[in-house]
């Protein structure tokens, strides 16, 4: 069997199954759509407020101009924030934001992007800017040796992932390179809201389990609704959404588009099994204290 390494991700749905016997919602949103300022107003939107629970993680993508995983509605909004002017730097913002709410920030980014900007200066400036982990589709374990060095010497988890298509020996190869948690894909192809999830992602989920039992794994692509994540949730750790959340945005008028976005992570939030956050009386949260809402732009 192999030992797996929770991290601070992994500990962090570890105490939400022990605590509040749930597992996770994990909202993913690119930095720099719909423009710089306001993709820092929907991070917010994802993670809730006092009386809407959010997502517990959140997932910031950085634009990139040639994705492997991403689907239609994904590369969208990158395409946009692409043309917004958006750069690889403008993560840290993000992820000063997403801490600032009192919420886990990770980091979804294609590995020449990390190699553009440093590899140690990027786990640095990550790292500094109150990130936690960093999920890298297109690096496999056996070609990550100057990541495993830099997220060691930073304290950032390192999320690899599955397929349903991988193999025993890539599954061991990933589960001793990751920290935190692993990436669990429910499809093979790319993201994007499906109507129903995927029957191969339970198998890969027990495939990886009879590996590391105590392997924390999150699944996505695919998961579209409440009621989704709630099944994904049944045998995960986490359920993972990107594309649902940035479509609604598409789907509705500008001016409703944050206020949309913030009604959707609050269901699939409760399909979790997650609680609005209460604070004391006369002590209003992180979050409640955001800056006033702005519509899409």
């Amino acid at each position: 069997m192999i030992a797996f390494d929770p991290g601070r991700t992994g500990t962090l749905m570890r105490r939400l199954a022990a605590e509040q016997d749930r597992s996770a919602f994990v909202g993913y949103w690119p930095v720099g759509f719909p423009d710089l300022s306001a993709s820092l107003e929907y991070l917010r939107a994802l993670c809730g407020q006092r009386d809407e629970p959010g997502a517990d993680l959140v997932e910031i993508g950085i634009p990139y101009s040639d994705p492997m995983i991403d689907g239609s509605t994904v590369q969208r909004a990158t395409t946009q924030a692409l043309a917004n002017g958006v750069r690889t730097r403008d993560v840290f913002a993000a992820a000063e934001t997403v801490a600032a709410a009192g919420r886990a920030p990770v980091v979804m980014t294609y590995w020449n992007l990390i190699e553009q900007y440093g590899v140690d200066a990027f786990a640095r400036d990550l790292a500094a800017a109150g990130g936690q982990g960093v999920i890298t589709p297109d690096l496999t374990p056996d070609e990550a040796a100057p990541w495993l060095e830099a997220s060691e010497a930073h304290g950032l988890d390192r999320i690899f992932l599955l397929a349903p298509s991988s193999t025993p020996e890539r599954i061991a190869a990933t589960l001793r390179a990751c920290r935190g948690w692993v990436y669990a894909t429910a499809v093979m192809g790319v993201t994007g809201a499906r109507a129903q999830v995927s029957q191969a992602a339970p198998l890969l989920v027990q495939r990886i389990r009879e590996s590391a039992p105590d392997a924390l794994v999150g699944v996505g692509l695919g998961v579209s609704t409440g009621e989704q994540a709630a099944a994904v949730v049944e045998y995960a750790d986490a359920a993972i959404v990107g594309s649902a959340l940035i479509q609604r945005a598409f789907d509705v008028d500008v001016a409703d588009g944050l206020s949309a976005v913030r009604e959707l992570a609050s269901e699939f939030a409760r399909g979790v099994g997650c609680r609005p956050r209460t604070s004391p009386p006369g002590v209003a949260s992180t979050a409640a204290t955001a800056a006033p809402e702005r519509g899409n732009r």
